[in-house]
């Protein structure tokens, strides 16, 4: 398995663990008769600070996820592992770091640390992108 492949299952398995949380933590409060099951807000905000921030972790992990696959799979398909394949770990670990500094704090350090975890997911991806289409032009 080359590591971009295993980034990408890793990011896949990254996103189901922060869907279980927010599904386990429904489930509790459902169990414990504190809400029903029908009156959770997609926000996660109606539960708490951290349940929002959770579910906006878990959305951030399914917007960028598509693209992340779609890039691993083109550099797979082509033949062009060498491409992905040195910097895949790097954004996952900045996945990792952005949804971790998302569910740890919403203030100022939190969010820089966050967006220069974005930052870094972009520009990798970016240049990805170039290289893709240089090489299988």
């Amino acid at each position: 398995m080359t590591s971009s492949v295993l980034a990408l299952l890793l990011y896949a398995g990254w996103t189901l663990a922060l869907l279980t949380a927010i599904a386990l933590m429904r489930c509790w409060l459902v169990l414990t008769q504190r809400r029903p099951a029908h009156a959770f807000a997609p926000s996660g905000d109606d539960v708490s600070p951290f349940s929002g921030r959770l579910c906006r972790a878990h959305a951030n992990c399914c917007e960028n996820l598509p693209v992340f696959g779609a890039l691993v799979l083109t550099a797979m398909i082509t033949g062009h592992a060498q491409i992905t394949d040195p910097a895949a770990m790097w954004v996952l670990a900045a996945r990792i770091g952005q949804s971790t500094s998302h569910l740890v704090s919403g203030k100022g350090r939190a969010v820089a640390v966050r967006f220069g975890c974005l930052m870094l997911q972009i520009g990798i991806q970016a240049v990805w992108i170039v290289h893709l289409l240089q090489a299988t032009s």
